[in-house]
């Protein structure tokens, strides 16, 4: 994902990514955006789960898991 985020990633990618690296994962309530969360972040990350996923919400995605994602001592 960080060296191609303009690749055709899917949800089911996201929530791999997520899951991979210890990151809550979850469908919105009523929406077609998923939010991923880690317990430590002040933040929620919110995507939307419709295809294409946007390069945009890729590069975000990798930036949260690089701070919060447990392969990096979060």
């Amino acid at each position: 994902m960080r060296a191609n985020p303009a690749g055709d990633w899917t949800i089911v990618d996201v929530e791999t990514a997520c899951r991979q690296a210890g990151l809550m994962f979850r469908p919105g309530s009523g929406t077609s955006h998923v939010q991923i969360k880690h317990p430590a972040a002040p933040v929620i990350l919110t995507v939307p789960a419709r295809r294409p996923i946007k390069p945009i919400y890729i590069r975000k995605l990798v930036r949260y898991i690089e701070a919060y994602g447990e392969s990096h001592g979060a």
